[in-house]
């Protein structure tokens, strides 16, 4: 299986969360992840990207799948950098469906999926 270079988006670690679940089983099934989140911290020995007053958010523009962890109120704000990312294909996972974002996503020639990360790597359907 060729390893797909995942953006986390709403990376936590929280081992509570999907989230870090997400980043556990893609570590595990050996997909290099980026997590980028609200704040500071570490999964599976990458640090977690975050915005702060000084810094903005790197655009990664190698990214194969961004899988997205994050509710829609609180996407709009994240619209831009997902869009400069441009990821081949956009998961929305449960909870985080978002028909404005799609539309947006599909006009820029990214593929969008709604499904769960942690049942397509579950299916080796990822």
């Amino acid at each position: 299986m060729q390893s797909k270079k995942t953006l986390i988006l709403g990376a936590t670690p929280n081992p509570t969360r999907y989230a870090y679940l997400a980043a556990e089983r893609l570590t595990a099934k050996n997909h290099e992840i980026v997590p980028v989140g609200i704040k500071k911290g570490e999964v599976f020995g990458q640090e977690i990207e975050y915005q702060t007053e000084n810094k903005d958010l790197t655009i990664h523009t190698d990214i194969d799948t961004l899988t997205l962890y994050v509710g829609v109120r609180n996407q709009p704000e994240w619209y831009n950098y997902i869009l400069e990312t441009k990821p081949k294909r956009i998961i929305f996972n449960p909870g985080t469906e978002n028909p404005e974002l799609m539309k947006k996503a599909q006009e820029a020639g990214i593929e969008v999926e709604a499904a769960c990360t942690l049942v397509l790597l579950g299916s080796n359907q990822y």
